[in-house]
């Protein structure tokens, strides 16, 4: 019989890092947290809180955090929760230290924008031996650690490693869905955060709610025809990796990338923006390795396309949205 996951380790103290760890001494698991900011793991041992990143939850005094890579290596199982664009050098120096067939599981939504790799394929070059799987799904941290009802998506290769770790990680009001379909899962996590900056953009420009409905339906559209170039089935994209998190980031007030879409179209810089913050929204670097990504693959994703000329090419909003909605009638 396989034993239970019983001490996971959690690799980044951000606010979903966190949350993670709140869910899993929910669960009954002992928990390490490693984080690389000496004041986070201060603020969680000393005051049991993570006053940077998400101030205001009381935390178990049992969850211990820790600078040290090997002290979370050692543990049963792993959950990746760094940002997209750090997970290369964060799994290349965990993985000397990370026992064989361990169970990773990548926390991270976005592609890596040197690269165009997912994340799953990030972690594959640099932790060739581990389990491997991708969480993803409609999640606000805070709500999530707050014990309030959040459904996932689980999606790994191997469905006993699957298993074992939805019984490590599931509780009354967490509650993980097993797929097979890890890059159906993971091009729902990142393209959702680069929408979501589109449709803040829309609410910032003060469009309606007709533009942003007619954007979140063409932009899982978007979704949907990346995911099938890259071997990912269109079914997952309906569920909650997809669906439901495009549906959350797009709409929810608590989103990073929203509120930066609606800054952007209130009239403020990028450098504006990201100067006033000290959490990352990763739908800034995901929109160009998306858009290079489509473009390698003969995928049109003009959604897409636009952020990435807003964000990175010093696109006019109003121009491109005249570009946009000067597009060809077509057929849906």
């Amino acid at each position: 019989m396989t034993a239970p996951l019983q001490r996971i380790g959690i690799v980044g103290g951000g606010a979903w890092g966190t949350a993670l760890a709140v869910t899993l001494r929910r669960a009954g698991r002992d928990t390490v947290l490693w984080a690389r900011e000496s004041d986070v793991v201060d603020s969680i041992n000393a005051r049991h809180e993570n006053e940077i990143f998400l101030p205001g939850i009381a935390l178990d005094a049992a969850i211990a955090a820790t600078s040290d890579l090997a002290a979370v290596a050692a543990c049963d199982a792993l959950l990746l929760v760094v940002p997209a664009q750090h997970l290369r050098a964060v799994a290349t120096a965990l993985a000397p230290a990370l026992r064989p067939a361990t169970p990773v599981v990548v926390c991270a939504k976005g592609i890596e924008e040197k690269t165009g790799a997912l994340m799953s394929e990030v972690a594959r070059d640099c932790l060739p031996a581990a389990a491997l799987a991708i969480l993803s799904g409609p999640t606000f941290a805070a709500e999530v650690a707050r014990g309030l009802p959040t459904a996932v998506t689980l999606a790994t290769e191997d469905p006993t490693v699957g298993q074992r770790l939805i019984s490590a990680l599931g509780t009354r009001s967490f509650r993980p869905y097993l797929s097979d379909d890890v890059v159906g899962a993971e091009i729902g996590g990142a393209v959702k955060n680069v929408l979501a900056i589109a449709c803040g953009i829309i609410d910032g420009e003060r469009l309606g709610d007709n533009a942003r409905a007619a954007l979140i339906t063409r932009g899982l559209a978007e979704m949907v025809r990346l995911a099938r170039a890259k071997g990912g089935r269109a079914e997952t994209l309906m569920g909650l990796s997809g669906l439901g998190d495009l549906t959350l980031t797009c709409t929810g007030l608590q989103s990073r990338n929203h509120s930066l879409g609606v800054a952007l179209g209130e009239g403020k810089t990028l450098a504006q923006i990201l100067e006033a913050r000290r959490s990352i929204a990763e739908g800034v670097a995901s929109a160009a390795a998306v858009d290079a990504l489509a473009a390698r693959l003969g995928v049109e994703m003009p959604i897409v396309a636009a952020v990435a000329a807003i964000l990175h090419r010093g696109a006019a909003i109003g121009a491109t949205i005249d570009i946009l909605l000067a597009r060809p009638f077509r057929s849906e």
